[in-house]
């Protein structure tokens, strides 16, 4: 018989006391004394004290017996008197009262579980999510997927006040690769035709907005079939926006709101807004990075000029083959030792793929680098002033300069990384602890004016640096067939602490301008009428101006949560080779099935 709960686990105080009360939950640990029996129970919304005391009665002897025979994770029912605790436990909500057991209902037995039920865990990854339904008992994650739920409804009444409708778009839709690759669905009904998961909703959400509805949202799943990392998982989840006869500035002003509500109402923290805004370019120049963590500050500084007929062959020919020496100003730095420079410098070869990090040590002794001896004093004071470096003084110690030189573009964003490392490893980067006392760590931006398109050498032709549906700025429109690589894209990234958290742009409306941009992505009008004539075809009936915006909730969740992975805050995400290890999916299937998909396998035998 199952005992129907007056309270959860976790509301019981003092002013509970002389109640008799009912709680249903999971059995977190016991402790037998002899007469008295203690159970810690346990539910989503906390843990109360539970004692079974064969002296007060018969019945209680009874129940003493039962409480003494329950083992970690078994699910009872409890009635019972509460009182005040003799030795109360200040770390826990209840830890003021205890229940006294009138009654016990075991309803089921546990076995002893893989690993215990607790916050901090010492095992592997894969153990943890094969036995996920025990994973998610742990407070850690049952705190993340309640903030994860009570987030969603905050972001859909904030779009519900300003006008939004929201409208569910299909999961089964048309295959049309550009960018990641698609997972396919065969269809029974239609021999050799498939459906692809959608990995947005992109053309769906624009022919809403031909057809009038203006202002459309969609929390839903999107697919892709890539390769995975801590915050990528084949199936994920976005905030799906989309808006017309809006500019970037509407778009923006509306999502800062929305940041500015979900930071207030779930950290307690005040955003400024409107949040900073930077060019692509800038970011890439400053910070080397689409994506840049502003949280501290560490640009990087340009030194070739400062080198130029140095005589030093590295830099000589990097320059001569339009190539950047670049470095980052670490202060403060300047007395670190051999040890640690060369541990950092692995460090930095190993995730840069460089061959090596070349560093300077201003101090008040001089000027010393890693390749000081093919360098003369006049080219070492020229690099320190271009590197902002200070010899520093009694109190402080001289500045470091770490450089790297290679190819341009590509050394920005090599330089992006070495940032990156230089800040964990000096410290310069806010821990998730700052962030608690400290709102600045919060550090959103606003990255726009991407470029429209870049060249993929492997495949010789252009691609959209965002989607092919980007409208490009009307002043670069006449770049188009004199140098596309130099037009710029009305793209804008909303990025947080380093993390790009969301992306969008204004769209191309018109079917002219659209062809003209699928020509340049290499895919002919019959292609591009094959792929995508239903949209072609749409905006003929008179298409409004939109844009719109998709915000990764996963990614959100996990910065605002401290996660060290999106899988902390997905109730059932895979690992890291797209398995569900609790299910075991993927797995094979029936031949029966193939049969009627009609499709046949041909796999390799593994040796």
């Amino acid at each position: 018989m199952v005992l129907k709960r007056t309270h959860t686990c976790g509301e019981l105080t003092k002013t509970d006391v002389g109640k008799t009360v009912t709680l249903n939950g999971w059995v977190a640990r016991g402790r037998d004394l002899g007469g008295l029996v203690f159970v810690d129970l346990r539910d989503r919304y906390g843990v109360t004290q539970i004692v079974a005391d064969e002296s007060v009665s018969e019945q209680a002897a009874a129940i003493h017996v039962q409480a003494a025979q329950l083992r970690a994770e078994d699910v009872v029912g409890i009635e019972g008197l509460v009182r005040e605790r003799e030795s109360k436990n200040p770390d826990m909500p209840t830890g003021d009262i205890e229940v006294v057991a009138t009654r016990l209902e075991v309803y089921s037995r546990a076995q002893v579980p893989p690993f215990e039920i607790k916050q901090e865990l010492n095992v592997s990854e894969d153990l943890r999510f094969r036995y996920r339904y025990l994973d998610l008992r742990r407070p850690g994650l049952q705190h993340n997927l309640l903030l994860r739920s009570r987030v969603s409804m905050a972001i859909r009444n904030y779009y519900q006040e300003n006008q939004f409708a929201e409208i569910e778009t299909p999961v089964l839709m048309k295959s049309t690769p550009e960018g990641a690759r698609d997972y396919l669905v065969p269809s029974r009904v239609n021999p050799g035709m498939f459906y692809a998961l959608p990995q947005s909703p992109q053309t769906y959400k624009q022919i809403l907005m031909v057809s009038g509805f203006d202002r459309y949202v969609q929390i839903v799943k999107c697919f892709r079939d890539e390769d995975l990392r801590a915050d990528r998982q084949p199936e994920f989840t976005q905030v799906d926006v989309e808006m017309s006869f809006v500019d970037e500035e509407t778009i923006y002003e509306l999502h800062e709101g929305l940041m500015a509500r979900l930071w207030k109402e779930f950290l307690n923290v005040d955003l400024p807004i409107p949040f900073p805004r930077m060019s692509y370019d800038k970011a890439m120049r400053t910070y080397g990075s689409d994506k840049p963590d502003v949280r501290f500050e560490l640009p990087i500084r340009d030194l070739s000029d400062a080198v130029k007929g140095c005589g030093f062959r590295v830099f000589e020919e990097t320059i001569a083959n339009g190539g950047r020496v670049l470095g980052i100003t670490v202060k403060g730095q300047g007395l670190l030792g051999r040890g640690a420079l060369d541990r950092f410098a692995d460090r930095v070869k190993e995730q840069a793929s460089v061959p090596g990090v070349i560093t300077m040590k201003v101090t008040g002794e001089g000027i010393q680098s890693s390749v000081g001896k093919f360098l003369s004093d006049e080219v070492h004071q020229a690099m320190a002033k271009a590197a902002g470096a200070d010899a520093g003084d009694e109190q402080t110690p001289g500045d470091l300069v770490l450089i790297l030189a290679g190819d341009a573009p590509a050394i920005y964003g090599k330089m992006g990384i070495m940032r990156l490392i230089a800040g964990e490893e000096f410290g310069l980067m806010p821990t998730s602890a700052d962030r608690e006392q400290d709102p600045d760590s919060w550090k959103f931006l606003w990255v726009t004016d991407f470029p429209l398109v870049e060249w993929d050498e492997e495949e010789k032709r252009y691609v959209a640096l965002h989607h092919p549906f980007t409208s490009p700025h009307v002043e670069d429109q006449d770049l188009f067939e004199e140098a596309p690589q130099s037009m710029r894209a009305r793209a804008y990234d909303l990025v947080l602490n380093g993390s790009e958290i969301g992306g969008g742009s204004i769209r191309i409306h018109s079917q002219e301008m659209q062809k003209r941009m699928f020509r340049l992505l290499g895919i002919d009008d019959e292609e591009a009428e094959a792929k995508f004539g239903f949209l072609l075809q749409a905006f003929t009936y008179g298409a409004p101006p939109h844009g719109g915006i998709a915000l990764g909730l996963d990614r959100i969740l996990m910065i605002m949560t401290g996660a060290a992975s999106i899988r902390d805050v997905i109730a059932f995400p895979k690992n890291q080779r797209a398995q569900s290890l609790m299910d075991g999916s993927p797995s094979q299937v029936d031949e029966r099935q193939l049969q009627e998909l009609h499709i046949a396998l041909s796999l390799s035998k593994k040796s």
